[in-house]
Formats: structure tokens, sequence, C-alpha cells
């Protein structure tokens, strides 16, 4: 049985896609579904919407025709278990996003799939293999908390000269394994209890699964992987409020919008009402 990826007539490797969703995604994830149909050139095998019982999830992957996964089907950890939080912020939910992206090894039938944060939407194409090699996007900036804790993790320094945290990521199913497999060796226990114990907790950005995965990958062979930059703006307004027009232009300097949420990560304190 040959190796080599999956290819299409067109020559693009086939791939998966799973996003991790809660119901504050609703107005941004119908966007990233149309934007990645549409921007990624590569035949689309799967498109798994992995969230709580959440009936207006399972209604709009329905709609989009994408496969709801329930998220507890995934992973054996909930968000209440995970208790990633201070007086000022929640980040629990954060953190469970992460784990179930890396538990998609265990999914679809591809070798290969695309993670996309909830709230990202592309607009302009997007190759993700590119001559044998898997395509990254990077940007020049991350915590240095992340690496910190890919070290404890993995035994090895950051490798990279630039940032994997792009909002999005081509996994290979059997190097995500592989890598999987060596925390646990490393710490004798499974690999997201690995993570979990591997995290300062008065942090606030405590770990990036993928700035641990895309540094696996390129210590492993630099030369076998191709670093792009992102190039991604974020956006304080509503995804709805763009225009085409707007679109277009962003397009000229940007591959990605991303419509970050940060609030629902603060805690309000008590007493102060609204």
């Amino acid at each position: 049985m040959s190796l080599a990826p999956l290819r299409s007539r067109s020559g693009r490797i086939k791939i998966d896609v799973l996003i991790p969703a809660i119901d504050k995604d609703l107005e941004t994830l119908p966007f990233v579904i149309d934007a990645i149909r549409k921007q990624v050139k590569h035949p689309i095998g799967k498109m798994m919407i992995v969230s709580p019982n959440s009936p207006r999830i399972k209604a709009l992957c329905a709609k989009k025709k994408c496969t709801f996964v329930h998220e507890r089907t995934v992973l054996p950890l909930t968000k209440k278990q995970i208790r990633y939080r201070s007086k000022r912020w929640e980040r629990s939910g954060w953190l469970l996003q992460q784990l179930l992206k890396l538990s998609g090894d265990r999914l679809g039938s591809s070798r290969y799939f695309l993670t996309m944060d909830a709230d990202t939407v592309l607009i302009r194409p997007h190759v993700f293999w590119q001559k044998g090699k898997p395509v990254f996007y990077c940007r020049n900036w991350s915590h240095p908390e992340y690496f910190r804790v890919s070290q404890r993790l993995m035994g090895r320094k950051r490798a990279a000269p630039s940032s994997f945290v792009a909002h999005y990521m081509l996994f290979e199913k059997a190097k995500l394994a592989r890598m999987k497999k060596r925390m646990e060796a490393r710490h004798g226990t499974r690999w997201y209890q690995a993570i979990l114990r591997s995290i300062d907790r008065s942090k606030q950005f405590g770990f990036s699964e993928f700035e641990l995965y895309g540094n696996f990958v390129y210590a492993a062979n630099p030369r076998g992987v191709v670093l792009k930059r992102c190039q991604n703006k974020s956006l304080n307004q509503s995804v709805k409020s763009l225009s085409p027009k707007r679109i277009k232009a962003l397009a000229g300097s940007f591959r990605s919008l991303s419509f970050h949420k940060r609030r629902g990560y603060s805690l309000k304190p008590r007493g102060l009402g609204k």
C-alpha cells in the first residue's frame, strides 16, 4: 500500500476539516465554513464541527452540510474538569478547544485535517501542501510561555524561527499521533493530562497547540516544511458588517480576518452588575 498522500485529479491532497465551536461562535461560524470551501484549494472530505450538545450548532451543521461531532465523544474531559481560571479571567474553554484539535487524529478518514478557529475567516486562496511539503502559516510574535510549556512537554527548545499561531493549521495524523505518544512516554500519563500538568495556571496564555505541533514537525526536518506569512488581521467589528468591497480591499494586504471576542475570557467582578 502506498504511503503517498491521497490526491485528487487536480493533484491536491484531500483533507478533512475540524472546527471546535460553541454557541457564541454562531455569528462568525457560517462565514468561516463558507470561506473554507471557497478559499482552501484542496478537495475537502468531512467538514466536522466539534461542539457541546447544542441544538443551534446542530441546525447550522444540517444547513451547511457539515458533520456534527459531540465533544464528549472526542475527549474524556469537560470544561469544568479543566479549571483553568483566575479571579479575573476564565480560560478553561479556550484550553479545551485546543485539546479537541489535538484529538483530530481520531476523526475523519483523510490522512490530513485542517483545524480552523471558529472566529477566523479566510479571504484569500490557501494551499496547505506544496511541492511535497506541508505549508504552515506563521507570524513574527508569540507568548514566551507557549515555548516554555512545549519544552516541558517534549524536552526540547523552540526550533522554528517564526510562530505557528495563525488561527489555523494542517495536521498530519501520523505525526500528531507520534507526538502524543512521545509526550505520554516522557510523562507517564495520557497526553492531555501531561499538557494540563505542564501549564502554569497563573498565566493567562499558558499553552498553544499550534506552537507544540509546528515545532515538533519543524524540528524533525526544517527543510521538509514551507513557512508562509499568515498576514492575519484582527477586527473589533461584526463579520456581518463587512461589505464585499471592504473584504476585497482587505484581501490586498491580508490572508485572513479574525473576529476575536476577548471579553468572553474576562470575568465580571462581583457586585458591579452589568
